[in-house]
């Protein structure tokens, strides 16, 4: 399940205090020690990629993707290169697949997973730390006594400069996700009851689409806890601008992780109003709903899990306020 696989809340406070940075995490002695001596920084990263010889299948997917220019132009970026051998690693015909201009969108996000914004080098960074990549998605990275990892991917070469920015070699492919938040929600299994009401609003297609969102997701647990016959209600037709207003109240624009939202302090909801996100008690909550998993990536977004469901101010009764 999603909510096992990610950052639960307490370790978020901790993530809060050590800070996220561009400069995330690629660094480390036995990372150092394979370093490229061989490197130019007379040649932009496209073309050192091409001179290396080692990077032919990335430098094909880089062309098939219409992302040579971006990659020559001015920068700097931070590119996390993955090697011919570890392209091979893919599932047979993964990479012929990508190639074909159908899946130019999937081959450009997979691309743009491995390309950080600035220059990052390994002297700057230490574990534990998160970047956001030109994708959108973060990326997670780890130092230990074995070196550095990027996601699944052990970072075997560091430093090769470039005119416009710095090449990491990487031992394998990494995927950002690539399902929505309504598939990755249907996934979990915890989140039937929301699923439901987001078809009975006509939301589940904006949920669908191409965002990026930041939803704070009750579960079914938290659906459970409202009055007996509350939802019921909600779903029938006549209460559907109800029951928008309140999912929409769940919704805020745009990819926010958890540190992020704990860093503002509060979001503009689609629906309109305000939410509070603060860390308090051990914990952290948004509204007085205590968020229990954060930072579950999607493709067109991020979830965070909450126990309660959440209640605007507008667009509901004061009685229907205190039944939540």
């Amino acid at each position: 399940m999603i909510m096992d696989a990610r950052l639960f809340i307490g370790g978020l406070v901790a993530t809060l205090a050590i800070g996220t940075t561009p400069a995330a995490a690629i660094a480390g002695d036995g990372c150092r020690a394979h370093r490229s001596e061989t490197a130019s920084d007379e040649a932009d990263i496209v073309d050192t990629a091409v001179a290396a010889g080692s990077f032919d299948t990335l430098v094909a997917a880089v062309k098939a993707a219409g992302l040579v220019d971006a990659l020559k132009g001015d920068g700097p970026f931070t590119v996390f290169a993955p090697t011919d051998a570890a392209f091979a690693k893919l599932p047979k015909g993964t990479i012929a697949s990508l190639l074909k201009p159908e899946n130019k969108d999937q081959l450009t996000a997979i691309l743009t997973y491995h390309v950080i914004p600035g220059k990052v080098m390994a002297s700057q960074v230490s574990d534990g730390l998160s970047a956001a990549s030109l994708q959108g998605q973060k990326l997670d990275f780890t130092v230990g006594h074995g070196g550095a990892a990027i996601e699944n991917a052990r970072i075997v070469k560091t430093d090769i400069a470039c005119t416009n920015g710095v090449i990491h070699v990487i031992d394998t492919v990494i995927l950002p996700a690539s399902e929505s938040i309504v598939g990755t929600a249907k996934n979990a299994g915890t989140f039937e009851t929301l699923l439901a009401a987001a078809g009975a609003a006509g939301l589940a297609d904006v949920l669908d689409g191409q965002g990026p969102f930041t939803v704070f997701a009750p579960t079914d647990e938290a659906f459970a806890k409202l009055p007996a016959g509350t939802v019921e209600s909600l779903l029938k037709p006549e209460n559907k601008d109800l029951l928008v207003a309140i999912l929409k109240f769940h919704v805020v624009s745009g990819r926010v992780y958890a540190k992020d939202a704990l860093g503002a302090g509060a979001a503009e909801t689609l629906q309109g109003e305000s939410i509070t996100i603060a860390a308090r008690d051990g914990g952290a909550y948004v509204q007085e709903s205590k968020i229990v998993a954060t930072d579950i990536e999607a493709s067109n977004g991020v979830i965070h899990v909450i126990d309660s469901v959440l209640l605007p101010k507008d667009g509901a009764s004061h009685d229907q306020r205190r039944a939540y």
